[in-house]
């Protein structure tokens, strides 16, 4: 339906009042139901969608509250207009916060209230609009739980993320480079109130010293060789949403006094002008460095780190995640690869010191170099020793792809009575992989 065709409920015990805004707007192309009392326009809003309700306060029956949140109880899309002739400031403050778009004195004129029922749908296609893009953005993007792991060390990271996001205030997110700082700080912004408009990103270590102060907080033009043009920083392209400042711990203590201005007053300049400029923009700080030993070398201000680490979240090393490294590599595996046990093994094997990431890079390297299935040679040369070889036939379980190979290597090498080279052609290996693979199945004598 356009915006020009409205469908319209008409709530008012005055009839002759009531039906003459009624016969104006059907004049005017919309449909519209008329009742006289709040219990009859309950009703018609549980068997129909209307766009806009207009409501009397004062009626029998259901009082101008209870009318307006049992309406917002059976349709909270329908925008709620008030046209009363005993309205006061009290009510109105108290119907504007219960939802309602707007509160009207009778008599109000016909064309200026079609303006206002307008205006209410255009509030109401806005709230639409936004409610499928924040469906899209869930849709695209995966659940936290599912993105980071469900051991116990990441059960309690979920746990805090569901805590902290639904509020304001600044996030300090602490762990080794690779952990995954930034997809938590995407699950607290999606699961904020701001969740629906874009987070702002700058990674301070990924800039030169002498932009940091401009990129964060924009310029004016000829403020420096340069500047030809004024340009906002990333706090005004953040206002209303949240800005993710990655690597904190760089940035440098010239500016760190900036920084705690607007978090504590919401108030910034940019370089060169002499204006302030208030802006709306929540923070969430990630690090690898460790902050306090930071504050007490002197390379970090004290009052900052106390501002910013308001709710801290400490990100633990693949290493210490258990069964998260098994989960992890099945998800970055996808289904187009097989991994061998063997490969397998190194994999779970591995210390990780390059933490997800790291494993994100060597699952995407393997599948490059092999076909369908990934096998330890696939993998670079230190997961060799941390599959840490195969001494015996007890090592592994029987009927595993392990022992399977051992067993089939071993077969054909009796079968050509010890020749390397022979074995290999038969495998369909070079020599120097079945010698490998003779090492780590303990089969070298």
């Amino acid at each position: 339906m356009s915006v020009e065709n409205l469908h319209i409920l008409f709530v008012d015990d005055d009839e002759d009042l009531a039906l003459g805004y009624v016969r104006w707007f059907e004049m005017n192309g919309h449909r519209v139901t008329h009742t006289l009392s709040g219990q009859d326009g309950v009703g018609e809003c549980q068997k129909h969608d209307f766009d806009i309700a207009i409501l009397d306060w004062n009626m029998p029956g259901l009082s101008g509250l209870e009318l307006v949140q049992r309406m917002r109880d059976v349709n909270p899309d329908t925008e709620v207009i008030v046209l009363t002739a005993e309205g006061s400031i009290d009510n109105a403050v108290e119907s504007m916060r219960r939802g309602v778009f707007d509160f009207l004195s009778k008599p109000f004129p016909m064309s200026e209230l079609e303006r206002r029922c307008y205006a209410a749908m255009e509030r109401r296609n806005l709230r639409r609009e936004n409610t499928q893009l924040r469906e899209v953005i869930d849709r695209a993007q995966p659940p936290a739980s599912k993105m980071l792991g469900e051991s116990r060390p990441m059960q309690k990271i979920h746990r805090l993320i569901d805590r902290v996001a639904p509020t304001d205030k600044p996030v300090l997110i602490e762990g080794e480079s690779g952990t995954g700082k930034e997809l938590v700080a995407k699950a607290i912004h999606l699961g904020s109130p701001r969740g629906h408009r874009p987070i702002v990103t700058v990674n301070c270590a990924a800039l030169p010293e002498k932009l940091v102060e401009s990129e964060l907080f924009g310029h004016e033009m000829g403020s420096f060789t340069g500047a030809t043009s004024a340009k906002p920083g990333l706090f005004e392209v953040a206002d209303g949403s949240t800005l993710f400042i990655d690597e904190i711990g760089e940035l440098p203590l010239a500016l760190q006094p900036k920084l705690l201005r607007v978090l504590e007053d919401g108030t910034m300049r940019r370089v060169g002008s002499e204006r302030e400029r208030r802006v709306d923009v929540r923070i969430v700080a990630a690090t690898n460095r460790h902050l306090e030993t930071e504050v007490a070398e002197g390379r970090f201000r004290e009052d900052l780190f106390y501002r910013i680490n308001v709710l801290a979240i400490d990100l633990p090393p693949l290493r210490e995640r258990g069964d998260d490294v098994g989960l992890l590599i099945d998800q970055f595996l996808g289904d187009q690869h097989v991994l061998e046990e063997e490969a397998r093994a190194a994999l779970l094997a591995y210390s990780w010191p390059g933490n997800v990431r790291q494993l994100i890079n060597t699952i995407e390297r393997a599948k490059i170099l092999s076909d369908d299935v990934i096998q330890l040679d696939d993998l670079p040369s230190q997961f060799e020793s941390a599959s840490g070889g195969i001494s015996s036939e007890d090592d592994v379980p029987q009927g595993s792809l392990i022992s399977l190979q051992r067993e089939h290597i071993k077969e054909v090498l009796e079968q050509e009575n010890g020749n390397k080279s022979a074995a290999a052609r038969v495998l369909g290996v070079e020599r120097r992989k079945l010698y490998r693979m003779m090492k780590q199945h303990g089969l070298e004598t």
